[in-house]
C-alpha cells in the first residue's frame, strides 16, 4: 500500500497526468454518447465533468493542482474562440440575407440572459460579487471570465456557471426546440450558440452542419455583446 501512494504522490505531481485525465474523461464520455444513439442527456461533457469530480474526490486532489496539469485545455479555449470566424467567413452569404433577425434575436437573447440571471439571483437571495457572476454566464469562457473581473465578479464561480449553462443548453435544446416546432437549422443553431456557447455549440455539430454553423456565428458574437453590454447592464441596476 505504502509503494502505491509513493506511485500516486509521484504521479500526480506530474502535469501531463492531468491532461491525460482530462482527455481520457471525454473520451469516454464521447463513446457513451455514440453508444447512447447519441441521446441529449448523455453529454460528453457532463459525463466527462463528473467522471473529473469523482477522481479529484477519491484522490483528495486539490483543484489547483489539478488545473495546472490541464491549464493547455484552457489555454486552447482563445483559439477555439478566434476559429468561430471560419464558420462566419463560410457563411457570409446566409448571414447577410438574414442580418437583420440575427440581430434582433442577438439583442434579445443576450439582455434576456443576463438580466434573467441577475434578476433570479437577486430574487433567491443573491447579492454582492456572487450575484455579479452570474451575469455573463451565457457567454463562451474566455470572455466570461474576462467580464466577469471587470464588473466585479468572481471568475472561478463564473467558470462553474458558464459549464453549468453550456452543458443544460447542449442537454435541453434539441427537445426543447423540437417541442417549439422550430424547423429551420439556422435558428436552431443560432439560438443555441447565444445561449448556451461552445458546448451548445459542440451539439449543434452533431444534429445539423448549418445549425453548427451558425451556432458558432451566435456563440462568437453573444460574445462581443455581452462584453459591451454586460458592465452597463450592471451600472443601470447596481
Amino acid at each position: 500500500m505504502t509503494e502505491l501512494t509513493d506511485i500516486w504522490v509521484y504521479l500526480a505531481s506530474e502535469p501531463l497526468l492531468w491532461l491525460t485525465a482530462t482527455l481520457g474523461a471525454y473520451l469516454a464520455g464521447d463513446a457513451l454518447f455514440k453508444a447512447s444513439g447519441r441521446m441529449p442527456l448523455v453529454n460528453p461533457v457532463l459525463i466527462a465533468v463528473a467522471l473529473l469530480a469523482l477522481v479529484l474526490w477519491a484522490t483528495r486532489t486539490p483543484y489547483p493542482v489539478y488545473f495546472e496539469g490541464a491549464k493547455f485545455v484552457h489555454f486552447m479555449l482563445g483559439p477555439a474562440t478566434v476559429a468561430l470566424a471560419v464558420p462566419l467567413w463560410a457563411n457570409l452569404g446566409q448571414v447577410r440575407k438574414t442580418a437583420v433577425p440575427m440581430a434582433a434575436a442577438l439583442l434579445a437573447g443576450s439582455v434576456t440572459a443576463m438580466v434573467s440571471a441577475l434578476a433570479l439571483g437577486w430574487v433567491f437571495g443573491l447579492r454582492g460579487e456572487v450575484l455579479l457572476s452570474l451575469a455573463p454566464k451565457s457567454a463562451t469562457a474566455p470572455v466570461a471570465l474576462g467580464i466577469s473581473e471587470a464588473i466585479g465578479g468572481l471568475p472561478t464561480l463564473t467558470a462553474v456557471l458558464v459549464i453549468l449553462t453550456g452543458i443544460i443548453g447542449a442537454v435541453f435544446v434539441t427537445p426543447l426546440l423540437n417541442l417549439l416546432r422550430i424547423r429551420d437549422w439556422r435558428a436552431r443553431g443560432f439560438a443555441t450558440g447565444v445561449a448556451a456557447h461552445g458546448i451548445g455549440t459542440a451539439r449543434a455539430f452533431q444534429v445539423n452542419e448549418t445549425a453548427g454553423a451558425f451556432a458558432g456565428i451566435g456563440m462568437g458574437v453573444n460574445a462581443v455583446l455581452t462584453a459591451v453590454l454586460a458592465p452597463l447592464i450592471i451600472s443601470l441596476f447596481f
